[in-house]
């Protein structure tokens, strides 16, 4: 489903937040190309040596997700190479999930990498887009926001937060937590990544003659006890959330703690496993659902093996986001470097190129057109006390509201 009347609006402020940024023009920055073993080369790559960008955050709201995303592609790219010729090296820079910090840093290393296999924040990744278009710079996002598939530079691995929203909805309506006609409440975001999932909540909903009640909050905004509140004096059936873990641990304590026992629907950045050792565990574990672009790590029990061997702790699932990204990255350049153009160039033309991408059930099968959410389906976990903090109970679900959604209906 498109939005070219809102890309055209966000790009003319991303251009003005660029400019002021970098203090020059938006022109590219491709260098000069040259050739090797018949492959043609260019900026991002000496001798035998691939570096790729990373704008994560590791300080700000999504600084757990953003740790183990960054982590999971240095294991990854230490057991991977291109075409089995070239080493990976990463640059990685923590915004801190401040759009203006993230501009800046891009303007700090776009010379000297390849592309970016992870760009987190929805804001950060717009404001990005016309600099990413300038420079061929082809991007892996962190987000899932509707406008970033309208650029062809960038590579979303899973289904939009508008398709994420609406099939975690229709999961509920099939399992007979929700009925025709309920009213649905949702917390969300201001922003792309709010927006995007407040659109999915209300188109399913005009499908179901259902009502959504909107409670719009900031991303700083740490206690829900007055949206909830709110919720509840509405008489809601259901709660969906577009927010980060902090604010999913106490939208589910808060409602418990009022009586309102009600299922938990989320977009897939709203969990973390740690949220399962604080009081709102028990809550989160009863009514949480949440719509993720990868499977969660019973499925993937080897991943989690290795990963918790270099890092221990309780991990996100950035792991696994992080590890089918830089599976995916790795595939594109494979390609390029296949087709003799490893330039920013030739990149950017494998995207276009790959068909359907799979990463070994790792994420939902994706496929890569202007415009389109890269995939239909979603993984529906729940909260558990299993290793990773969730549990599975739909493999690749497509609600049946998703197509007409996406063609437009």
């Amino acid at each position: 489903m498109k939005n070219n009347t809102r890309r055209g609006a966000v790009t003319l402020v991303s251009v003005a937040m660029v400019l002021a940024a970098s203090g020059c023009s938006t022109k590219s920055s491709d260098s000069e190309t040259s050739t090797q073993g018949g492959v043609k080369v260019g900026r991002g790559i000496s001798g035998n040596t691939i570096t790729l960008g990373s704008l994560t955050d590791l300080t700000g709201v999504f600084a757990a997700l953003g740790k183990d995303i960054t982590n999971a592609q240095a294991l990854y790219w230490k057991d991977h190479k291109v075409c089995d010729k070239y080493s990976v090296k990463e640059t990685v820079k923590d915004h801190g999930y401040d759009t203006q910090k993230g501009i800046q840093l891009y303007s700090s290393i776009h010379n000297d990498v390849l592309a970016i296999e992870q760009t987190i924040g929805s804001p950060i990744n717009t404001g990005l887009l016309p600099q990413f278009e300038a420079d061929h710079m082809v991007n892996i996002p962190a987000a899932w926001a509707q406008s970033l598939t309208e650029s062809p530079e960038i590579a979303v691995v899973g289904a939009t937060y508008e398709v994420e929203m609406i099939n975690v909805l229709d999961y509920l309506l099939k399992q007979g937590k929700i009925k025709e006609g309920d009213k649905i409440g949702h917390i969300y975001f201001e922003g792309e990544y709010g927006e995007g999932g407040l659109a999915g909540s209300k188109y399913f909903a005009e499908q179901h003659g259902m009502e959504v009640v909107e409670q719009q909050i900031q991303s700083t905004d740490t206690d829900m006890t007055a949206p909830v509140t709110k919720l509840k004096s509405e008489g809601v059936k259901a709660i969906a959330l577009t927010v980060a873990p902090t604010q999913t641990a106490s939208v589910a304590g808060v409602a418990s703690s009022q009586g309102l026992d009600v299922p938990i629907a989320g977009n897939n950045p709203v969990f973390a496993p740690a949220l399962l050792q604080g009081p709102a565990g028990a809550p989160l574990k009863k009514n949480l659902y949440v719509a993720s672009p990868v499977a969660p790590f019973d499925k993937l029990p080897d991943l989690l093996k290795s990963y918790t061997a270099e890092h221990p702790g309780d991990p996100t699932l950035g792991v696994v986001f992080g590890t089918a990204a830089a599976d995916v990255m790795r595939q594109i350049l494979d390609k390029a470097c296949e087709d003799g153009d490893l330039t920013p160039e030739g990149v950017s033309k494998a995207k276009d190129e790959l068909g359907t991408v799979e990463t070994d059930g790792m994420a939902v099968p994706l496929k890569f057109e202007v415009g389109q959410s890269p995939s239909d389906s979603s993984y529906i976990f729940r909260p558990a006390d299993v290793p990773g903090g969730a549990k599975a109970v739909s493999d690749k679900f497509v609600g049946d509201d998703v197509e007409g959604f996406m063609s437009g209906g």
